[in-house]
């Protein structure tokens, strides 16, 4: 068995470019949240593709969905209309308060299209040389060099310096630091309303609240990244949505097309006028194929009300764990999260991540500080109590 794991890890060794430090398993079928490695043995998935498989692994809908349109029409690039399109574009319009779609194909394409509209908006359209993107500490916006900039963490910046001017950072959760940075040139605020890479961050409320207004006041626009929070993860369909905020502008990505590569943008009307013809654009973004397979992602979600199932469910696993970590306080010194985006800071947590991972149960390790947890939306809970019971196991041996 070991064998056959060390010959595709060999094998990888001499075809694929060093930029992964990958998990210690290969990962050959999945159905729903349970996935096998290529010796059969069986996994529960705690990571979902890091948020993308939303609806679960081969999800039966889902995949037939898949099956027609690959008979009747894959891609035939952004020349041209498809109904396909529209269709997905007015379902996603239904669940927000924007008016416009620009489809792409990753979270990083996205959040590059909200701060090019954002730029181009405020010099075509208010007519002001306004072009400062302002992001926070403990951010990830994306690996272009764009969303790099706007990241500016120094171990995923190291060796692609210089990056593209035209960003500020400021710490977060801290408004007088916010209003201090914002200048004649400032465009926008980025950000994520639960920051995922960084380990699982819900941003204060009223500090959301006082960002939206300051926006509005000083002129300049508000910008969300829902790419990993958005999409009925957070108890809402959009996180922003847990705090009635109306952002001018939001990316979003990871589980729309449930595992086909998609991402998009919503405007408002007022804001989509900063595009026009030939400002932007992409072969791939919202191909025929991977637009309906996303349209049917969203009728899931609707139609099975999976916000508000990953708000029930993930409140009951909140409870579990917050039980867990009073029973071993100087194990677990941290937990936070909304709906099924949980953080868990752990002791020793790389050690404790291979352990479950030896248990059967995937997650995310997260820093080396933190079990991240994105399951599958509509995860079985008993999945989820055999993992807080495997967890309990580990930390009392």
């Amino acid at each position: 068995m070991e064998t056959r794991f060390t010959d595709i890890k060999a094998k990888e060794e001499h075809l694929l470019c060093r930029s992964y430090a990958r998990y210690p398993l290969a990962l050959v079928r999945g159905k729903m949240s349970h996935v096998w490695d290529q010796d059969g043995k069986e996994y529960v998935d705690l990571l979902a593709g890091i948020a993308v498989c939303a609806l679960g692994h081969c999800n039966d809908e889902v995949t037939q969905t898949l099956i027609e349109q690959a008979h009747k029409l894959w891609h035939v690039s952004n020349l041209f209309y498809q109904e396909e399109q529209l269709d997905l574009a007015q379902r996603l319009l239904r669940t927000s308060h924007h008016d416009r779609v620009f489809f792409c194909n990753s979270g990083a394409e996205a959040n590059e299209a909200q701060i090019k509209l954002a730029r181009r908006y405020m010099r075509t359209i208010q007519k002001r040389d306004a072009y400062e993107i302002i992001t926070l500490t403990g951010c990830f916006h994306g690996r272009t060099l764009g969303t790099l900039a706007a990241t500016n963490r120094e171990n995923l910046i190291d060796g692609f310096t210089p990056l593209p001017e035209g960003f500020a950072m400021v710490a977060a959760n801290n408004i007088n630091a916010l209003e201090a940075r914002i200048t004649s040139k400032t465009a926008a605020v980025l950000l994520e309303v639960i920051q995922g890479e960084g380990g699982i961050i819900p941003l204060d409320p009223n500090y959301l609240k006082n960002v939206q207004e300051l926006c509005r006041a000083k002129h300049i626009l508000f910008l969300c990244d829902e790419v990993q929070a958005g999409l009925c993860r957070s108890g809402a369909f959009w996180a922003f949505q847990n705090h009635d905020l109306k952002p001018d502008i939001i990316s979003c990505a990871k589980g729309l097309a449930n595992g086909l590569p998609m991402g998009a943008i919503l405007a408002t009307e007022e804001v989509s006028q900063g595009f026009v013809a030939g400002s932007h654009a992409t072969t791939f973004g919202g191909g025929a194929l991977t637009a309906k397979v996303a349209e049917k992602v969203i009728e899931i979600m609707e139609r099975d009300e999976l916000a508000k199932r990953a708000g029930r469910v993930g409140l009951r696993l909140l409870t579990h764990l917050t039980s867990l970590q009073q029973r071993y306080p100087e194990r677990i010194t941290a937990i936070r999260g909304q709906g099924l985006m949980v953080g868990i800071d752990v002791t020793d947590c790389p050690t404790v991540w291979k352990k479950l991972l030896h248990a059967g149960f995937i997650t995310g390790l997260t820093h080396n500080q933190t079990l991240r947890l994105l399951p599958a939306l509509p995860i079985d809970e008993d999945d989820l109590l055999a993992f807080v019971k495997a967890l309990e196991t580990i930390l009392a041996a």
